[in-house]
């Protein structure tokens, strides 16, 4: 059975960081995009960062930029989401997905083009 569990997730104040982790099983991802979202309450879920199958080409949100790192091993099967110099406005749940379709050279940032989600990680930024 496929499955991706987010793990990492916690209460941080402003300015601290978190490291998510995104383990998949039932088969291999290694092949494939992946990529970190999140979802606040009342809003809709939005991209935070991809990486291309390799980790050789990756992108984040404008509003993360400099401050998130995406990174996968695909030895372990899990990808990764470095977070730094949080913020309230970081509160949300995060989701990572995959996206099981025949593998490019790119990443991708739209909800529409991951095909696999997991349950999703609580992040929550006190001020």
């Amino acid at each position: 059975q496929v499955q991706l569990t987010e793990s990492g997730g916690g209460l941080v104040q402003a300015g601290g960081s978190l490291r998510l982790s995104c383990a998949g099983s039932g088969r291999t991802f290694s092949s494939y995009a992946m990529g970190w979202f999140r979802q606040a309450p009342g809003k809709e879920r939005e991209f935070v960062a991809a990486t291309n199958w390799q980790g050789s080409s990756i992108d984040h949100a404008d509003s993360v930029k400099g401050r998130f790192t995406i990174s996968r091993d695909n030895a372990k099967n899990t990808i990764y989401l470095q977070m730094n110099s949080l913020k309230p406005e970081d509160t949300a749940v995060y989701y990572c997905a995959v996206r099981l379709r025949p593998p490019g050279p790119t990443y991708y940032v739209g909800v529409s083009d991951y095909d696999f989600w997991g349950q999703g990680t609580q992040v929550t930024v006190s001020s």
